[in-house]
């Protein structure tokens, strides 16, 4: 993994200041100390910066900025392309010269030439972004992988296309002025995170997943989603046909199994040490035990816990697939002042906020990784996402299947109106209630009831902390409008819109699908890309290390998605299939234990010292001075925290990221 800028100054006499692209790309030595590169055009209309975390082709011949042999293309590129071998074996057959010894860098950039930007993302596996310019087209093509493992920031300033693996990258182009974007800000206080394309920057964006955008000469931004996570991409439709129930079973046990052991091969390519972030659960586990049977030493393993809070540790299950696997096993305690000597780290390495407190000990235990040798780690994400492995997940099908369904087929309009209102008098009354009130307040009016894993302020909140007539923006959203990549629904106050758009979508082309795919799809378009992966990326990265997601492989991904939801929760019982799946490869108690998730004490720590520093400065907040939010309605929150009247900390924390990363970034004072 490295980092990658880029400057295409398409209009007028504008050109490329090498010290303005070199300020750019060192801001991101974290993702790359083992070198940088830089070109500029000789026109100076052109330029791509790079810094290498080396990993496949240790050699100098595989640093980037990468050319082909008559330099008509060049790139930059993050990542890892898993089937290179196989890609460059063809593209010898082809005629194409290779100079380096086994970079999947080169793969690209003949990649490109030989099946052009649609050809080479439909045949390329991997995590990845990238940017070419094709010199004889004159054309800049930004393209970020299937799922959203890597990321992708641009921006355009009059006449340029500026773009970024990280946000700070392009904030130190002269023409980017940080400053707030009320309307991602909006939608941020619903998901934790800012969905695609906006981010927290106003005028600053990012690529969604699975898409590619490309830009000429004439400044016209255009995009193509070559990848979406839809189902009725792979053939177990057919293959399912005529089994009997338990036949169905076994095949897609054998199914998920092979696939899953193919992607955490493939995530074994390196020239440098790697490991496993190792938190004793079903899919870390699986990681460590499918690694270690392609190995000849033992698996590096790392696992954090807590010293003040240890009734949250799962230190105990780690500790026994250690021992069951003969790992190398790393662990690391923290308590509350490591946190608090993390926070000013984390609000820099973010970016723009990333509300998951997760992030916490994630730091922590990719600097253990670090701190022992690893550069390359596999962790476990989008397990949960695609197999129905969180409780809430059950618990909204549930209510689907249960209560949803038949309520807004038998209840009127008027009358699921009339409760709504009444049940958002008693939200108000009693804070129990209050997500009863927003499900009935999504029944009322015809809207979807889920509509994320990460749902912070419902609808029926966000009308008591926002102050919707002081949201307004002045960013130039046409032509994300214009290229495809986003509908002009996201700048109106109704977050609802960013869902619906999923939903409309997923309808269109797979009309047939259930409630369960289309709890999934909204994950891969939000919150797996946007909020998981990116704390994984951004926090991984700050200490040079990069992570590897083998759930997440696309052809095991395209599968899953095609599952009947009757048979991945069969018998009622979350991650069914999977866990059927990986009976015989970890053991039977560490799959059928009690899920605990992988979190922080941040309740508890707010109850204290920390949450009255935390209220302090939020009060302090140059934020606060804008108008967007409600103080007093902050302060109940506080109030109601403190006294135990309720658990807000996840309300708090998503507000506290927000106010400290204005200050940060926006405001300069902290």
């Amino acid at each position: 993994m490295c980092g990658i800028t880029g400057i295409f100054a398409f209009a007028g006499k504008r050109q490329v200041e090498a010290a303005h692209l070199t300020a750019m790309r060192d801001t991101m030595l974290h993702r790359g100390p083992d070198g940088g590169g830089l070109w500029i055009s000789d026109d100076r209309r052109v330029g791509l910066g790079h810094r290498r975390l080396s990993i496949i082709d240790l050699s100098a011949s595989a640093d980037q900025p990468m050319t082909n042999a008559d330099k008509s293309v060049w790139l930059t590129y993050n990542g890892e392309i898993y089937n290179h071998v196989a890609l460059r074996a063809e593209l010898v057959a082809a005629g194409y010269k290779f100079v380096t010894d086994h970079s999947d860098t080169e793969v690209l950039v003949h990649g490109y030439s030989a099946w052009g930007i649609d050809g080479l993302a439909q045949r390329i596996e991997g995590d990845y972004a990238f940017a070419i310019w094709d010199a004889k087209l004159e054309k800049l093509f930004l393209l970020r992988d299937r799922i959203g493992v890597k990321p992708l920031y641009f921006a355009m300033p009059e006449g340029e296309m500026v773009f970024g693996s990280e946000i700070k990258a392009i904030l130190k182009h002269p023409a980017i002025k940080a400053s707030v974007d009320p309307i991602a800000m909006y939608h941020y206080l619903s998901f934790l995170t800012t969905p695609a394309p906006l981010t927290m920057f106003s005028g600053v964006f990012k690529l969604p997943a699975g898409h590619y955008a490309e830009i000429g000469v004439d400044g016209r931004l255009k995009a193509t989603r070559y990848w979406d996570a839809k189902p009725g991409l792979s053939t177990l439709d057919q293959e399912l046909k005529g089994l009997s129930d338990s036949a169905q079973e076994s095949l897609l046990v054998d199914g998920v199994r092979s696939r899953l052991r193919d992607a955490v091969g493939k995530r074994m390519m390196s020239d440098v040490p790697f490991g496993v972030f190792l938190s004793g659960g079903i899919d870390s586990s699986t990681n460590v035990a499918l690694m270690a049977e392609l190995m000849d030493r033992p698996v590096d393993t790392f696992s954090v816990g807590f010293k003040d809070f240890k009734h949250l540790n799962e230190l105990e299950y780690a500790d026994q697939v250690s021992k069951e696997f003969k790992t190398n096993h790393h662990e690391i305690l923290i308590d509350e002042a490591d946190m608090k000597g993390y926070l000013g780290d984390l609000i820099h390495s973010q970016d723009e906020p990333i509300a998951d407190w997760v992030c916490i000990p994630l730091y922590f235990v990719s600097k253990l990784a670090k701190d022992s040798g690893v550069t390359v780690v596999q962790v476990g994400e989008g397990s949960d996402e695609q197999f129905c492995g969180y409780a809430s997940y059950m618990g909204y099908l549930d209510l689907y299947q249960r209560y949803w369904s038949p309520y807004r087929k038998f209840t009127p309009t008027f009358a699921r109106k009339a409760a709504a209102a009444v049940a958002q008098r008693l939200g108000r009354a009693v804070p129990k209630a209050e997500m009863y009130a927003d499900i009935l307040d999504r029944a009322a009016r015809d809207r979807e009831h889920f509509w994320s894993g990460a749902t912070v302020f419902w609808d029926t909140l966000k009308s008591r902390l926002v102050h919707k007539s002081a949201v307004k923006s002045n960013a130039d959203y046409r032509p994300l409008i214009d290229s495809g990549l986003m509908p002009d629904s996201y700048l109106e106050l109704d977050t609802f819109n960013v869902i619906k758009s999923f939903n409309d979508e997923l309808t269109r082309t797979n009309p047939d699908h259930d409630v369960l795919q289309r709890m999934i799809y909204n994950e891969f378009k939000l919150r797996l890309p946007e909020l998981l992966l990116m704390r994984v990326d951004k926090i991984g990265m700050s200490v040079s290390i990069e992570a590897r997601v083998p759930f997440l492989d696309h052809k095991l991904v395209e599968y899953s998605l095609d599952i009947p939801m009757e048979q991945k929760i069969k018998g009622r019982t979350a991650k069914y299939i999977l866990k059927k799946a990986v009976e015989g490869i970890i053991p039977n108690n560490i799959i059928y234990r009690k899920k605990m998730g992988f979190g922080a004490p941040m309740s508890q720590w707010l109850s204290g010292d920390f949450g009255n520093f935390v209220q302090n400065s939020m009060k302090n907040s140059a934020l606060m001075q804008l108008g967007f939010l409600d103080v007093d309605y902050i302060k109940m929150l506080f109030d109601d925290h403190r006294s135990g009247k309720r658990d807000n900390s996840l309300y708090i924390w998503t507000l506290f990221n927000l106010s400290a990363w204005y200050d940060y970034w926006v405001d300069g004072s902290h």
